[in-house]
């Protein structure tokens, strides 16, 4: 999202590191250690240290580093965002200036260069900085910011990953999941090493934080990681084969255009070959730069497609609300209601009916909570015809020409 903002606002992201974050601090907590090897003092016995500043691999350390950053930028005018604990922006005029703090890494970045210089001057005379320029690499991700856009992508993972698992003599494919595969627990296949395939499926997941158009394949493939059979590891290994065709594929977040926030929704039905749950999937995305997405087996069983949609919707509804309110850290102010497309007419019909009828009345209380927030007018459902619906992408493996079509609409392009 701060990224988003970033190109919304066609500003710079720069990015900081403090020196030695965790030794700088002092401790409030009554913390001992025992004598580090090689520099026992043998006159002193079994005695113990006293810690007075924290040190690295202390739980307490990441904390209290927060907390003297935090009161440091308070004391100087910052505002802490209400949801967003992490997120510091301040005021000057028209211009803004935002900061987003992982660990003692610091990204930031302002409409007004000279608020990022003030910034800066003000970190260095009270910490030890070490300034790292325009934003390049921050929490794995690969950032590129080009004159009419943000690109975002993981390439050097993507390729390290590719010799890990031995696919680079492999052909690739097009899409990371056939649409005639249905997994199940395949009792009667070959066993496999349960080690190496968990060790695989850790890695994808972690590169869906860039790739969005893996996440239902790799998420299919996390359902099976006790008593693993070929069959599942030729699954996942097929996502790797379909990476290697487009290995600098990323996420582009365009400077034009506006910021509305719209959620699309949708779920298959009885998808799971094992205990026919329904599978959601959902994105998130502000004017046209997708910032949040997700696809999930549903916990229940659903008895119909209109139900399967409707518990889907309202993941998707507790998702944007949620983003809203966010939204209003960075000064963003949404004057229209939050849209959700649905392909599902019965599924919107349940959340404007106030009534609990008979077809309705087996639904978890928890997933009602969605007609609520309708009725309320924080939220509104609308309906998209399915060729149109963004979040197929996220719910069943598609065919080649309709998998390339939703990457396209969701931003995903290649760069070298």
């Amino acid at each position: 999202m701060f990224l988003a903002y970033a190109a919304h606002k066609n500003f710079t992201v720069y990015q900081m590191d403090v020196k030695s974050a965790s030794l700088t601090e002092l401790l409030e907590e009554e913390i001992y250690v025992e004598q580090p090897p090689g520099f026992e003092q043998k006159t002193l016995g079994d005695k113990v240290y006293k810690l007075k500043k924290a040190l690295y691999g202390l739980n307490q350390a990441p904390r209290t580093w927060y907390d003297t950053l935090s009161q440091f930028l308070t004391d100087n005018g910052f505002t802490k965002g209400k949801v967003d604990r992490t997120l510091f922006r301040i005021q000057d005029g028209e211009s803004i200036l935002l900061v987003q703090i992982y660990v003692d890494d610091i990204i930031f970045g302002s409409t007004n260069k000279e608020l990022c210089d003030m910034f800066l001057n003000l970190m260095q005379g009270k910490f030890e900085m070490s300034m790292m320029g325009e934003l390049t690499f921050f929490l794995g991700l690969q950032v590129k910011q080009l004159k009419d856009g943000t690109f975002i992508s993981q390439t050097k993972y993507t390729r390290d990953l590719m010799k890990k698992f031995g696919i680079e003599e492999k052909s690739s494919v097009k899409i990371p999941m056939n649409t005639s595969v249905k997994m199940d627990m395949d009792a009667n296949g070959k066993p496999v090493d349960q080690t190496r395939y968990r060790a695989l499926i850790g890695s994808l997941l972690y590169l869906t934080a860039s790739r969005p158009c893996i996440t239902f394949a790799v998420g299919v493939c996390a359902r099976f990681q006790s008593a693993l059979k070929e069959s599942h590891m030729t699954a996942a290994k097929r996502v790797l084969r379909y990476l290697k065709g487009c290995q600098e594929a990323g996420l582009w977040y365009p400077k034009e255009g506006g910021f509305k926030l719209i959620g699309y929704s949708n779920s298959d039905y009885a998808g799971c070959g094992v205990d026919r749950k329904s599978t959601s999937g959902t994105c998130q995305i502000l004017g046209n730069i997708l910032v949040s997405w997700f696809s999930k087996k549903q916990n229940s069983i659903s008895t119909s497609t209109a139900e399967a949609k409707y518990i889907a919707a309202g993941s998707c509804c507790a998702q944007v609300l949620w983003m809203r309110q966010q939204l209003r850290d960075y000064e963003v102010e949404e004057k229209e209601i939050p849209i959700i497309m649905c392909d599902n007419t019965s599924a919107i019909a349940i959340t404007q009916n106030p009534v609990l009828h008979s077809r309705t009345k087996h639904i978890d209380v928890r997933y009602h909570f969605i007609r609520d927030h309708v009725e309320k007018k924080d939220i509104t459902l609308e309906y998209i015809s399915t060729d149109k619906q963004l979040a197929d992408i996220f719910t069943k493996p598609l065919c080649g020409s309709r998998f390339e079509e939703l990457k396209h609409e969701l931003g995903l392009i290649e760069m070298s």
